[in-house]
């Protein structure tokens, strides 16, 4: 940060605390939103922060001291109310994940900045080059679950919300300009429904471990015994898989075939202080994995097989119709139309606008300006 900010800074933790925010946000018909979770830390990560700028003050909830957060529920629902967020989807999901929040009427920074064709559009970047601030890069990685707060991580947090207005405020300006509003808005509409993706893990997901390729059939046993270890491993001690055990070095282990404690010794990424502690259980597992071979036959088939070999061709033909088109505009493809939408074209083959409207995302910008191109790509 190049200078102190004026605008205070307001810690919520109690209902009492969060009752006084909402009420003086009421008076803003613009707001800024973040949060910061904990996912580098625990075993399943939730919401740690909110943090929440109106033009005249920085609030900071704190979420884990707070039973009831209904009252920010109906503020990210209001309709009337608009929330300034920068990639809002990690936000979305987020807190439809763990508070079951509803959105409405959300202004993403981040999408402003792709619609307009901005070349680097990180919220970093555009601190750094439009107001001169420079975020502090070793907060990224911080545990937002512990308490107290450091005082240099609440000013990070801050900073997440602080410029967002001033931040929406230019890059509107900007849309309007270039006659992009409507685009973008219809963008920010599709963010809204964004919701939590991740997949819980299931006994099959050793198949994903980089390297699993490399290994032979008992070693294939030994790696998915290794990895049903790690998951209730890193689920009594609350940590994330990763810092049970890495990818690499389960593969390492496999590769090595240990036999006994001692043989796990100079396997590179695995610590004397591991083996102590986790020594035995690896050569059970390992053991384990020994007498239950996997092959390529018992990896399960994806459920979203290839299309055939027509509907691969048109998505290919609209790839490349889209491509020309972000090329003159100055955009990233995917700002005229995402990946899934091309291939349900592709597969639908919409012969008129009303058939095209009806593909699930299509809003009425893109079939204002693209309709037409896209029925006669798709149909050649």
């Amino acid at each position: 940060m190049s200078q102190p900010l004026e605008q205070p800074l307001v810690m919520v933790e109690t209902p009492a605390e969060l009752k006084a925010m909402l009420d003086d946000l009421a008076h803003f018909p613009v707001i800024a939103i973040d949060t910061e979770s904990n996912s580098l830390y625990v075993y399943q990560e939730r919401v740690c922060l909110i943090q929440i700028s109106s033009p005249d003050t920085d609030y900071v909830v704190d979420a884990l001291a707070l039973d009831d957060l209904d009252g920010i529920g109906e503020l990210l629902a209001d309709p009337d109310r608009e929330k300034v967020l920068h990639g809002a989807d990690y936000d979305v999901g987020t807190l439809r994940r763990d508070y079951g929040f509803e959105f409405e009427n959300i202004f993403d920074t981040m999408i402003a900045s792709r619609v307009l064709g901005l070349a680097r559009y990180s919220l970093a970047n555009l601190l750094g080059e439009r107001f001169n601030v420079h975020l502090n890069k070793r907060m990224q990685k911080y545990d937002w679950g512990r308490r107290p707060l450091e005082k240099a991580a609440l000013q990070y947090a801050r900073l997440d919300t602080h410029y967002l207005i001033d931040l929406r405020n230019q890059l509107l300006g900007e849309l309007r300009d270039k006659r992009r509003e409507r685009e973008a808005r219809e963008a920010f509409e599709r963010v809204s429904q964004s919701v939590w993706n991740r997949k819980p893990f299931t006994p099959d997901d050793f198949w994903k471990v980089k390297g699993a390729n490399t290994l032979e059939s008992e070693e294939l046993g030994m790696l998915k015994a290794l990895c049903m270890y790690r998951e209730d491993r890193a689920e009594s001690l609350d940590r994330p898989p990763f810092k049970v055990l890495g990818n690499r070095v389960m593969v390492e282990i496999c590769k090595r075939r240990p036999e006994k404690i001692s043989d796990l010794r100079g396997i590179s990424g695995l610590s004397e202080r591991q083996i102590r502690q986790m020594g035995r259980h690896i050569i059970q597992a390992v053991e384990t994995g020994r007498q239950d071979p996997q092959t390529r036959a018992n990896r399960p088939r994806r459920q979203n097989h290839r299309p055939d070999e027509q509907i691969a061709q048109r998505y290919e033909h609209l790839r490349e119709w889209r491509k020309e088109c972000a090329v003159t505009r100055g955009v990233e493809p995917d700002v005229i139309v995402s990946n899934s939408q091309l291939w349900d074209i592709a597969r639908a083959v919409p012969a008129t606008l009303d058939a095209l409207r009806r593909i699930n995302g299509i809003g009425e910008y893109q079939i204002d300006a693209y309709g037409e191109a896209l029925i006669s790509a798709v149909r050649r």
